[in-house]
């Protein structure tokens, strides 16, 4: 077996040029050979040292090719990692994991037959207001939590014409586009909801799409709400936890991607170089009582947001190919978060809360 895990990706869109690329060329032990790319030749252009080829079937007749990224429209996911999986290739599914539970469980069940690893691409669990949550809260000082609140806003009151983002199909949509997002960090914080109440919609004036939803999740003695729009014009906090003796308040998205759209380089791991402080004036606000009885004395702290790093994603599915770790982010975390989102399009239909 090579030393290094050789890498294609199917697609070149947004998925693959921002997040996907740039964080496998940049972690040691992954080589990134190939590109899937039906026409034009933007991958070779971007990334000179690797080849080109026009079908799947041709990128996996190529036995230098150890793992598959699928970076394709949403629909598409479940055919294509599929068929990487029967012949044999670790597969890392971007988001939505699949179109249903059914074919999530079918995926992850033939992974297991051919003795390969198939992860969802739930990157976002290295955000870096993310892990500055789960500082947070491992710290206490929030007291027990009692409300947890997620948003990822978006303002787009027109929606975009020749994209198959706002084309009508269940597997497109905001719920299945941000809505992983959301609710895999939910799951990640807090394991799987005893309820979920729902409400997914089409809020603007012209959509084929799901284009709002809110979702609650009901655990013991916790409320966790996943919050997105795309007609926010001024958007809310990214996160707001609520506690008893505390609150959280952060405002703003974690700066990987805005930076790598504005043509940013991640530097490979080991370099010194750091990937990616925020800066100061975005980071949270920490509110706490320190004395319960006197609830009107309050401290505010400025809390340093923790460094984001999605090539931590891709060091880990590395390892878990060699058989030295786990998955951080499993693939039972794939199916989960599409059963979520379906029980999601559930209670909003139906109008009731739906038990897990």
């Amino acid at each position: 077996m090579a030393e290094e895990i050789g890498v294609g990706i199917i697609g070149f869109g947004l998925a693959a040029k921002v997040f996907h690329a740039p964080f496998v060329s940049a972690v040691p032990g992954l080589k990134l050979l190939t590109f899937v790319e039906r026409k034009g030749d933007e991958a070779a252009k971007a990334y000179p040292a690797t080849k080109t080829v026009r079908s799947v079937e041709a990128l996996l007749d190529d036995p230098a090719i150890e793992m598959v990224v699928v970076g394709t429209p949403n629909e598409t996911h479940y055919a294509l990692a599929k068929q990487c999986l029967e012949a044999g290739r670790h597969v890392v599914i971007d988001k939505p994991f699949a179109s249903t539970s059914a074919q999530a469980s079918g995926l992850i069940e033939l992974a297991v037959a051919k003795g390969v690893v198939v992860a969802p691409f739930h990157n976002r669990r290295w955000d870096g207001d993310f892990l500055t949550v789960k500082k947070v809260l491992e710290e206490g000082s929030l007291g027990r939590l009692v409300t947890f609140e997620s948003h990822f806003d978006r303002y787009r009151p027109i929606p975009r014409e020749n994209t198959w983002k706002e084309a009508a199909n269940a597997a497109n949509g905001m719920l299945m586009d941000l809505g992983p997002h959301l609710v895999d960090q939910c799951v990640a914080l807090f394991g799987v909801p005893k309820t979920v109440t729902a409400s997914v919609r089409i809020d603007r004036d012209s959509s084929a799409i799901e284009d709002a939803f809110d979702i609650a999740f009901g655990y013991d003695g916790l409320m966790a709400f996943c919050r997105a729009s795309y007609l926010a014009c001024d958007a809310s906090p990214r996160f707001l936890l609520h506690g008893t003796a505390g609150s959280f308040k952060k405002y703003g998205l974690d700066p990987q991607e805005p930076a790598l759209v504005a043509g940013a380089s991640v530097p490979r791991m080991g370099d010194e170089r750091v990937w990616l402080a925020e800066p100061e004036e975005a980071w949270g606000t920490l509110t706490v009582a320190p004395v319960l009885v006197d609830s009107s004395t309050l401290v505010k702290t400025k809390v340093k947001t923790e460094l984001g790093d999605y090539r931590h994603f891709y060091a880990n599915v590395r390892d878990a190919i060699r058989h030295k770790v786990e998955l951080a982010v499993p693939s039972e975390a794939g199916f989960a978060v599409v059963k979520l989102l379906e029980l999601a399009r559930v209670s909003s239909q139906e109008g009731r809360t739906v038990e897990v």
